[in-house]
């Protein structure tokens, strides 16, 4: 590619004229999408692929002295999204410098003073950023109970961490603000899960007081043929809960697909499955909980979240 705004490198939206730009000349770069924002208040060529180097550069130019950044912000970098819904279209990294360095007041970045251990920093690109498991354990500590979840399950999937590995290292952290939460988290993480919706939806049915479900359940005919997977569920009891998510499952082709597959495992084999969207977990409406408790014989808790 020729042409490409600052050579295809990243470049500071406060400083156009770095990069021969006009402020009216990157405003209509914005807008016709020769340009886009890599996090706040940084952008790239349009055309530029999204890769770690990428990301690695352009936080480079934002980075504190002495910072290093942890949370969601190593998790982008090493390629796992774990923000919140909401926070994915105001990205701010997260960094913590040592005390008494001087906390960082750039609008670019969320800087806090700390320590860390050594052992707890890795390098990756040229950055000083948590560990996998170490990120792990912060965002169980301190995100919101289903974010969080959802968070190291994902990290969990990439193969970053495993489920174990979490909790060997929450157990030898003491002290911390959220570990009773991180703790009781980490025993629920489970790799195969595919996206956040199933964690929010797992974790409804377990705080719900329900059995811990099985996950990515397979179902076959007999002779052996794989018909379903199914998100979760009681396989002995041919019970069955799935996330439909806004990526697969809105069009009009989706529904009659996903309507046909249930139907067909309830009129062959007897599987009962609940379905729940967004709406459906979120908020005080317990009725996807009723619906499965009443399968199961049991009364679910109240929400808590």
């Amino acid at each position: 590619m020729t042409n490409l705004l600052n050579a295809g490198y990243p470049f500071v939206a406060r400083e156009p004229g770095a990069v021969g730009l006009t402020r009216k000349q990157f405003r209509q770069c914005v807008a016709t999408k020769q340009a886009r924002d890599v996090l706040l208040g940084v952008y790239v060529d349009g055309r530029v692929p999204d890769t770690r180097e990428l990301r690695a550069r352009a936080l480079g130019l934002v980075k504190p002295p002495h910072a290093v950044f942890y949370g969601s912000t190593v998790a982008w970098l090493m390629g796992v999204d774990t923000y919140r819904p909401r926070d994915r279209f105001d990205f701010v990294p997260q960094c913590v410098v040592p005390h008494g360095t001087g906390r960082c007041t750039s609008a670019l970045v969320r800087c806090k003073e700390g320590y860390l251990p050594a052992a707890d920093i890795i390098e990756i690109d040229g950055l000083a950023v948590t560990t996998p498991v170490r990120t792990t354990a912060d965002l169980l500590r301190t995100m919101y109970r289903p974010h969080a979840l959802a968070a190291a399950d994902s990290m969990a999937h990439a193969g970053l961490v495993s489920a174990a590995e979490v909790q060997d290292y929450l157990v030898r952290l003491r002290g911390y603000p959220g570990i009773v939460q991180g703790r009781t988290l980490a025993d629920m993480i489970e790799p195969m899960t595919q996206s956040p919706g199933e964690s929010w939806q797992r974790l409804r049915l377990i705080d719900a007081g329900f059995p811990r479900p099985h996950i990515q359940i397979v179902v076959t005919d007999r002779m052996g043929e794989t018909l379903a997977i199914l998100d979760m569920g009681y396989p002995e009891r041919l019970i069955a809960a799935e996330y439909d998510g806004a990526v697969d499952h809105t069009s009009e082709s989706d529904r009659k697909r996903d309507y046909v597959r249930r139907a067909q495992l309830d009129e062959r084999f007897g599987w009962r499955i609940a379905v729940a969207r967004q709406n459906d977990i979120w908020g005080e409406d317990q009725s996807f909980e009723l619906t499965v408790g009443s399968w199961l014989g049991l009364m679910p808790l109240p929400r808590m979240w």
